[in-house]
């Protein structure tokens, strides 16, 4: 009961929150989640109903499925051409960066290295959902933004791998660093062999089903929900980076999806949209999750905080001395020795709820006092990481015009492309009722019918008034058609003229064909 009260809770609240951003387009949306979550944990009537944090249902059911979206939204080639900047980025930065911080706190608080060591691996791990979040509404790099985003993708397993080898350095009092660095390789390694293979295991057998008389779409759909799962238990059970495995996986099945997409289009449109729907809910999840803990936090250290500002300059150090391990590694190896790109590609490490997950791992691997004290310093490392990005890059960023005109825009086309489809429909020989009926449909293209004209079609349609039978005809399935021909002509010839972005049109073209096809679809009509 716990579970399904917690996930109600937590479902709720990201609709919510994702509500609220449509009237707020300048905060973006894990902002609101984060504050939602906050909201959400002040209030005891609802903080009782969400259970607490569990790392291993954490990783196992949000991040692992999360992780494989993302990778299936990346393709091969671009991984393939991006090997270098990974090896780099998730490897070799993460690694010299946690060697040196995890001095730094030693030299700087006397903190014994094992537990510097800890803490700094925890805060290895970058996020890239987290990282779109500080740069709403500002134009960044598409270059260094595809960097990050595939640092994040890989360095969650150099994270775990230097937080295996700090728990062990802690209990045993010795640091093995051949063994470690053997450890993450072999991790790494396995992990992309384990999800490579399986994947390809898993795309063989949907594709099999796919292209034979047993197709079934619901039974293809569940297969490929459950895949993310299936690869990230097996390859923990194989003791080897789940993280990295799901990740491949996903890059296996991009190339799946870009290969077959055609074979079964009902399945294809399908998959993208339900992987479209729960990538944005996991992302909204994350972020009123990471909310609810940390309010859980602040409330249950408060005294431990006030009696001592350690675990403040501790996490302001850590954030610190990584800060600027990324900053000279940038300049020498990524931004081609400019310090301002380098600067843009340090803030933009925004550590998220992978370091909070991570927390919460070792709890019962060290003291209760240690806990405490990583608990508190990880909480200022993702709060410092998500805030100082977010006011620094509104001087360091100029501001998307684009983006912040594109509702403007899309209303635009709208009003003008719903108007040619209006006029066509008026030059059809066709009888007065039916033309009501398509010119009413038509006008909700653009959302100019108000609540009382749809009541009074619903109470018509619910008390099977005369226009059901119109709207079943054929002359007005005929008359949608030639609408949206029209309407699709327009588009064509605006993307011809360059009148707007094309990328916009082909979002409104889009929304054009799928209205047909619920006009054309047996399997659509609802009457």
């Amino acid at each position: 009961m716990t579970i399904v009260t917690s996930s109600f809770v937590l479902l709720v609240t990201v609709a919510i929150a994702n509500l609220i951003a449509e009237w707020i387009p300048w905060l973006a949306k894990t902002y609101l989640a984060l504050f939602a979550g906050i909201v959400v944990g002040l209030i005891p009537s609802l903080n009782h109903l969400v259970a607490d944090f569990e790392n291993d249902v954490f990783m196992l059911l949000i991040l692992a499925p999360l992780l494989f979206f993302e990778g299936q939204r990346t393709t091969m080639v671009k991984v393939g051409r991006g090997i270098p900047s990974i090896l780099g980025t998730a490897f070799a930065l993460a690694v010299g960066s946690a060697v040196v911080a995890t001095l730094g706190l030693h030299g700087f608080f006397a903190l014994g290295l094992p537990v510097a060591l800890i803490m700094i691996a925890i805060s290895t791990p970058t996020d890239a959902t987290a990282f779109e979040s500080v740069v709403t509404g500002r134009k960044f790099s598409g270059r260094l933004g595809n960097q990050l985003k595939m640092e994040s993708l890989f360095n969650d397993a150099t994270g775990l791998i230097l937080l295996q080898a700090g728990l062990l350095w802690l209990q045993t009092g010795h640091l093995s660093f051949g063994q470690n660095v053997g450890r993450l390789v072999i991790s790494a390694v396995g992990g992309a062999v384990v999800g490579g293979v399986l994947a390809f295991g898993f795309m063989l057998l949907r594709q099999s089903i796919a292209r034979s008389a047993a197709n079934v779409v619901s039974s293809q759909t569940l297969i490929y929900l459950l895949t993310p799962v299936v690869i990230y238990l097996l390859a923990e059970k194989l003791a080897v980076s789940g993280i990295i495995a799901v990740v491949v996986a996903g890059l296996v099945h991009n190339g799946e999806a870009n290969g077959s997409r055609f074979a079964v289009p009902r399945q294809m449109f399908f998959g993208i949209e339900l992987m479209n729907f729960i990538s944005e809910l996991l992302n909204g999840a994350v972020f009123v999750i990471l909310g609810i803990s940390l309010e859980r936090i602040v409330r249950d250290q408060y005294r431990q905080m006030f009696q001592s500002l350690n675990w403040l300059w501790l996490g302001l150090t850590a954030y610190g001395l990584l800060l600027l391990c990324r900053v000279v590694y940038a300049y020498f190896f990524v931004t081609q020795r400019t310090w301002r790109s380098s600067w843009l590609f340090a803030l933009g490490g925004v550590h998220g709820t992978v370091t909070l997950a991570m927390t919460f791992s070792i709890m019962g691997a060290v003291s209760t006092t240690q806990f405490q004290q990583i608990l508190l310093v990880e909480t200022v490392v993702i709060i410092v990481s998500m805030l100082l990005p977010t006011f620094l890059f509104k001087w360091l960023l100029p501001r998307d015009g684009d983006a912040l005109s594109k509702p403007a825009i899309l209303a635009q086309i709208r009003h003008q492309m719903t108007a040619v489809g209006v006029a066509r429909v008026r030059e059809l020989d066709l009888d007065a009722a039916v033309k009501h009926v398509v010119i009413y449909d038509l006008q909700d293209q653009n959302n100019s019918n108000p609540l009382r004209s749809f009541l009074r079609r619903w109470r018509g349609l619910a008390s099977r008034h005369k226009d059901v039978n119109v709207l079943q005809s054929r002359d007005q399935r005929w008359a949608m058609m030639q609408a949206f021909a029209s309407e699709r002509a327009f588009l064509a010839e605006q993307a011809r003229q360059h009148v707007v972005d094309v990328a916009l049109l082909h979002d409104i073209y889009t929304e054009v064909l799928m209205s047909e096809a619920l006009v054309v679809d047996p399997y659509s009509r609802m009457v």
